[in-house]
């Protein structure tokens, strides 16, 4: 996980260091994020008392950009409800895990023509974790990592204005967990399903992941020029 996180900042550092001759230019935004959410586990996945259904999510908050041209950096800072499904054939009812967390995301974006790339890691800052068994509902935050890291990668494109100073942008964006979300409480206690024989074979890293839409409205907010040659660079506001 280390290694995928230096090659990221790596990547970042060299498309810095080549634009620092460019013009740059900020913009903040809101935005939100709709589509499906879960947790992917080997050893679940692998037990045959339990069958994956597909949750639903959504994240909203805002962001802001350091950009250089067509390359920047985009920090966005989004409060994230996210939701687990699972059949427990034995039983015949559903499982229902949820959680809330602060998400921050770091990420490399290249925008031209009217469309953007991104790439990077994200931090959650978990605030709380429970599961619901037929309406019975159970606080499991001491079970799960107060915080873990996952990779991003989403594009898309602008669908309302096309200059920096006002845009509407639609996206897709993908993320899984780089690191365990179970805590090592929860490892014993036999998270997330609290049943000691799907480990048998031994234990599995349990990784949250998510697949959906974003939507961003952002506002250029200005950036650095020279007005003319030899000039000291001056902030224009857009």
């Amino acid at each position: 996980m280390k290694n995928i996180l230096f090659i990221i900042f790596l990547f970042l550092g060299l498309n810095f260091v080549h634009a620092q001759k460019q013009i740059v230019w900020f913009d903040a935004g809101l935005k939100a994020q709709y589509g499906a959410t879960g947790f992917y586990n080997q050893a679940i996945a692998d037990f045959g008392d339990y069958n994956y259904r597909i949750g639903t999510g959504y994240s909203f908050g805002g962001k802001v950009g350091i950009n250089f041209r067509h390359n920047g950096l985009a920090i966005d800072v989004m409060y994230n409800n996210a939701n687990q499904l699972f059949d427990d054939n034995n039983a015949n009812k559903t499982v229902e895990f949820n959680w809330k967390s602060l998400d921050i995301y770091t990420l490399f974006r290249h925008a031209k023509n009217l469309g953007y790339f991104e790439i990077g890691p994200k931090i959650s800052l978990v605030q709380e974790v429970s599961d619901n068994v037929e309406g019975n509902v159970t606080d499991r935050s001491t079970f799960y990592n107060k915080n873990f890291f996952s990779g991003v990668i989403g594009f898309g494109a602008n669908i309302i204005g096309n200059d920096g100073a006002f845009s509407g942008i639609l996206g897709l964006r993908f993320e899984y967990g780089l690191t365990d979300f179970v805590s090592d409480a929860g490892q014993t206690g036999h998270a997330p399903m609290l049943n000691p024989s799907v480990y048998t074979n031994g234990y599995k890293s349990t990784a949250p992941a998510f697949a959906g839409i974003v939507f961003e409205i952002n506002w250029g907010i200005g950036y650095f020029a020279k007005a003319q040659c030899g000039a000291r660079s001056k902030f224009i506001k857009f």
